[in-house]
């Protein structure tokens, strides 16, 4: 299969009066054009801070990139200069950001935050950029964007203004999509129309597409492919199908059992994931998630272990992968 984007080896650490956090430490997977891939995990496990180095958006100090290429294309993203870059961002690579009323510009109108990408990238006059603007609301399911393009982000709505992040990240036809975290701060009703909305546009547009969240229920319906995150490293990866019905690591069995489910009896409980997220800077030798796993041995503290295929397509991060397996087909 043609591969749009490859992270491979991706090492991105944090140097601080605490220690060196490694925030991503190591990640590798791959985003086929028009493909959703979805990147799991709780707060802290380094999923945003890997979308944002492939952008190479995280500040140095105290950020610095360790190690890994990230293949865009054929070109290594860590190997162009500043201003190659900047005109990758925007133009061939879009980004949605966690926040949009912080993402979003407070004292700049909806149309000029719109209208400044497509100048730029696309070196078109004030008029075709408005033009474009004014399409773009359109398609984000705007009314009266003519009149919305006047407006500022204090004026709009949540689920608007995300509307809006979405139309800037799709103003110059970028051929990859970053979605960082994009429901978060939305209530359910908004949720469920933000994603049909990406996932259509990305389907009618042919734009692949990096959904970042917490939430495995929110990607049950719109990923093709999941990489499931913790401590800095992808423990898991497969097809959502596979990822959903046959889970092989501890961590992704806590994510799907502590989702709601229509097939569950009335009035169950939901299963919490147990403990903390552990503390980057004092990670051992052996399996990060160990202390908060129900299936450790003595053997996770020995040594870290290493992604294997489990099934075609198919990888888990897990000594008692076939336990979890067994565990899961009971539950499931």
């Amino acid at each position: 299969m043609e591969k749009l984007l490859e992270v491979k080896g991706l090492k991105t650490h944090f140097f601080t009066s605490g220690g060196v956090v490694k925030a991503v430490d190591g990640i590798s997977y791959d985003v086929a054009p028009g493909e959703t891939v979805a990147v799991v995990g709780e707060s802290g496990c380094g999923k945003s801070v890997g979308a944002m180095s492939i952008l190479r958006l995280i500040p140095d100090p105290p950020g610095k990139n360790m190690g890994g290429e990230i293949l865009f294309q054929g070109r290594d993203l860590l190997e162009l200069s500043d201003a190659e870059m900047r005109d990758i961002r925007g133009r061939d690579i879009g980004m949605i950001f966690q926040e949009p009323m912080t993402s979003l510009n407070p004292v700049l109108s909806i149309g000029r935050q719109l209208t400044e990408t497509v100048e730029h990238h696309l070196k078109v006059s004030r008029k075709q950029a408005m033009e474009r603007a004014i399409e773009l609301l359109g398609l984000v399911g705007i009314s009266e964007p003519e009149r919305r393009l006047k407006q500022y982000p204090h004026h709009l709505s949540g689920g608007m203004r995300q509307r809006v992040m979405i139309a800037m990240s799709l103003a110059c036809e970028p051929k990859l999509i970053i979605a960082d975290e994009p429901t978060t701060a939305l209530d359910v009703t908004i949720q469920a129309q933000i994603l049909e909305l990406m996932k259509n546009l990305t389907r009618e547009l042919g734009v692949a597409m990096i959904i970042i969240t917490h939430n495995l229920g929110v990607v049950a319906r719109y990923a093709d492919r999941v990489n499931v995150m913790y401590a800095g490293r992808i423990v898991e990866s497969g097809t959502a199908e596979e990822i959903y019905h046959n889970p092989k690591h501890p961590y992704t069995l806590a994510l799907l059992r502590s989702v709601p489910r229509m097939d569950q009896p009335r009035g169950a409980k939901l299963e919490p994931v147990d403990g903390q997220p552990p503390d980057l800077t004092k990670l051992d030798g052996g399996c990060a998630f160990r202390p908060r796993c129900r299936f450790a041995t003595e053997s996770c503290a020995q040594a870290q272990p290493v992604l294997e295929e489990v099934a075609p397509a198919h990888i888990s991060a897990c000594f008692e992968k076939d336990r979890v397996g067994l565990t899961a087909g009971v539950t499931a």
